[in-house]
């Protein structure tokens, strides 16, 4: 009795809890996303747009509903497309997009156009240069990707939401592999969609672009890249609008460098004296080494080149040391101007022995060509050498004066470039680079 009194008469300080209340919890699950959680993965619709990220080099977003390109296994035709200026540019009228809503079609036309493509069945794709978007996890914002792109995600999502076809876009970040005009992501696509396989109708293709190499246009690179790939080019202008515009000079054009074999070529260089010193003269990226390596080893001249041994006394040291050796000896180093090539003339004069100069005749865009293929293809990149950055072109631009005979010359050689190799090099080689 005291025990059940007690507990029937509590203290009124003791807490006394109300009954638990039995509160309906809303669930978060639709029926849709209840049933597709209980579908076989075979069965399940796939999301209708994906991105992928190629380490931090390209973005590529698929866009996979919509009224698809009707199979064929004929070679697929491909209409290709730059973004920004050509499908796309922003509201606000800067030059890059404020946020991921700051973008309104190039002219009205393009989205009708573009459906009208792939109803004919065209596969439309887009490749775009983006190097201010950075792959980057953003730590400091606790968000799972950077802020760029984001904004640029979510901007193509719109894009490609309202054109409601299948249409992919690959957007290339720093890795120079993959940025225009180089065809990184041109082979990323022929590999996502088999068409390495099943093959593509490249006359019947076309990439258009606003970066048309013409006056007033950032750059060339669209219309490289068209060159590169073999479709033909169109700017927006042509394209969307129907108007006729003046194909512009390309300018520098590496398939002029590309002679076919047509006989034995003549000999730019013979050796004049028993013992005797050449020095080469010429920016980097001119086709020194690959002179030396194709013309002078084979005639039993030493090479001293400061890529190699690092300083200049260095490279009189191991000179010096040839000639008193009575080897002749190839300095292959730029020797841009007099000073630099008195060191030279200097050591000629101490040995008594003649010394002539091997000029070559070369343009930056050349020489920068030969940078880019170099460092991006092993096969032409025997001394495994690292790209150059553009200071070296420069600095050799304001240093350089044309040696002369006054100098103490026994003669001065001019050499063009001009290369040579097997069919698959010429194929790389005269690709667009840069």
């Amino acid at each position: 009795m005291a025990e059940g009194a007690a507990k029937r008469h509590a203290s009124p300080t003791q807490a006394i809890s109300p009954p638990p209340l039995r509160r309906k919890v809303t669930s978060t699950a639709t029926k849709n996303s209840a049933a597709n959680f209980f579908t076989p993965v075979s069965q399940k619709q796939p999301a209708p747009i994906t991105w992928r990220v190629i380490g931090t080099s390209v973005i590529i977003g698929k866009q996979i509903t919509g009224n698809a390109v009707p199979f064929t296994k004929k070679p697929r035709r491909i209409a290709g497309f730059d973004l920004d200026s050509t499908l796309i540019k922003t509201k606000s009228g800067n030059v890059f997009p404020k946020s991921a809503t700051d973008w309104q079609w190039w002219n009205a036309k393009v989205p009708t156009r573009l459906r009208e493509l792939n109803a004919e069945g065209f596969q439309v794709v887009i490749f775009s240069n983006q190097k201010n978007i950075s792959t980057q996890k953003d730590i400091k914002g606790g968000r799972s990707k950077s802020k760029s792109m984001s904004n640029f995600t979510d901007k193509m999502e719109a894009v490609m939401t309202e054109l409601d076809f299948p249409i992919s876009v690959y957007a290339a970040t720093t890795d120079p592999k993959y940025r225009k005009p180089r065809l990184g992501m041109w082979h990323e696509f022929l590999d996502d969609y088999d068409l390495d396989v099943t093959g593509v109708d490249l006359p019947a293709s076309f990439f258009v672009g606003d970066a048309a190499g013409r006056p007033g246009d950032h750059s060339a690179v669209d219309r490289r890249l068209a060159i590169n790939m073999g479709v033909p080019f169109k700017t927006p202008e042509e394209f969307f609008l129907g108007q006729t515009t003046e194909t512009p000079a390309m300018g520098f054009d590496p398939m002029s460098f590309v002679k076919s074999d047509l006989g034995e070529p003549a000999k730019p260089f013979t050796r004049k004296h028993p013992l005797e010193l050449v020095i080469f003269c010429g920016s980097p990226g001119a086709g020194k080494s690959t002179f030396y390596w194709n013309h002078l080893e084979p005639l039993g001249y030493e090479r001293v080149n400061q890529d190699l041994l690092k300083t200049r006394p260095k490279c009189l040291k191991v000179a010096r040391e040839h000639l008193e050796a009575k080897k002749s000896v190839a300095v292959d180093n730029t020797n841009a101007d007099p000073e630099t090539r008195a060191h030279w003339t200097s050591l000629a004069k101490e040995f008594n022995v003649p010394i002539r100069c091997v000029q070559f005749i070369s343009t930056p865009e050349l020489c920068k060509h030969n940078n880019a293929v170099r460092a991006s293809n092993k096969e032409l990149n025997p001394e495994s050498r690292i790209s150059l950055p553009g200071i070296a072109f420069g600095d050799f631009g304001r240093r350089f004066r044309a040696p002369t005979l006054d100098e103490g010359f026994d003669d001065i050689i001019p050499v063009e470039f001009q290369f040579r190799g097997s069919e698959e090099a010429k194929g790389l080689w005269g690709q667009y680079w840069v």
